[in-house]
């Protein structure tokens, strides 16, 4: 079992997917503060200095076990952020694979001296 785990382990698309994972994880987190400290802000204060993490629909309220009132809400200003974040990541990933499609779609290499001989003998049998 241990062998077969230390095969698995060691091909090169699980290495390939680990680091695309580490690297998608550190990139969720720059585009959370691109939306969090750079877009949102400008946004709320554009439409009457409205923070969007405090945005919520208050349903009802509960008592804790310490003896503590907190609300029960809807947090859709949360949600409206997180949005845009996956908005965001998904057109970055969107331009990658467009990307990396025009780079494996680029001209197939020119046909080798003996393809073009074989092609000009068909052509004349053909006639």
């Amino acid at each position: 079992m241990w062998n077969e785990f230390k095969e698995f382990i060691s091909k090169g698309n699980v290495m390939d997917l680990a680091i695309g994972v580490i690297i998608g994880a550190a990139f969720g987190k720059i585009v959370s503060s691109v939306v969090d400290d750079i877009l949102m802000p400008p946004i709320g204060k554009l439409l009457a200095g409205i923070d969007f993490k405090t945005l919520q629909w208050v349903i009802g309220s509960k008592v804790g076990e310490d003896g503590k009132v907190s609300e029960v809400a809807i947090k859709y200003g949360n949600f409206i952020q997180t949005a845009i974040e996956f908005l965001i990541i998904a057109f970055v990933v969107f331009l990658i694979v467009k990307a990396y499609n025009r780079m494996r779609a680029a001209a197939p290499p020119p046909p080798s001296a003996s393809e073009v001989l074989l092609a000009e003998i068909r052509d004349l049998l053909k006639k």
